[in-house]
């Protein structure tokens, strides 16, 4: 069972398996991708082939200034999306992340809909109930913070904001 509340496919279980190892997180990053085409085609309304609760976040790129869009795995918290910089395990942080900081009103799409939100790092007692919920969705999280060699994974819960809203 999802933490959204869905039945997890035959599928999506397996995938949620596979996420601990080395090979799948070395391997799927390639996919990303033929995920975001996926994803423009569908309108966000199919990210991560719909095997996991995914939404696009589109931050401001912290050089370039440009929009930059990736697909993430979220759970949702009360009205919010909660998402991590896990980069499957990886010792650096994502980009994305980095730009959530440098910038933290972003925009979401979930099924099609899109969201502006605004980031905020979470830490202390909030980030270890935040965590216990994705871990629930996305069990390889555990491994990720073994791979990532020390490095603090970083976990934003996104609330919605009302358009133009900073």
């Amino acid at each position: 069972m999802s933490t959204l509340g869905r039945p997890a496919s035959a599928l999506g279980r397996l995938v949620r398996r596979l996420g601990h190892r080395r090979w799948f997180a070395a391997f799927t990053p390639l996919l990303v991708p033929a995920d975001r085409l996926v994803a423009r085609l569908t309108r966000g309304r199919v990210v991560a082939l719909g095997l996991i609760p995914s939404l696009l976040i589109t931050t401001t790129g912290r050089r370039s200034g440009q929009p930059r869009t990736n697909p993430l795995l979220y759970v949702r918290d009360g009205d919010g999306y909660v998402v991590i910089g896990s980069n499957w395990g990886r010792a650096e942080h994502p980009a994305w992340a980095l730009n959530l900081l440098a910038e933290p009103s972003a925009t979401v799409t979930v099924a099609g809909t899109r969201v502006p939100v605004r980031a905020h790092l979470v830490d202390g007692a909030e980030r270890d109930r935040l965590w216990q919920l994705l871990v629930a969705e996305w069990p390889a999280y555990q491994t990720y913070v073994r791979r990532a060699g020390g490095r603090d994974i970083r976990i934003f819960r996104l609330a919605p904001t009302l358009p133009g809203q900073r």
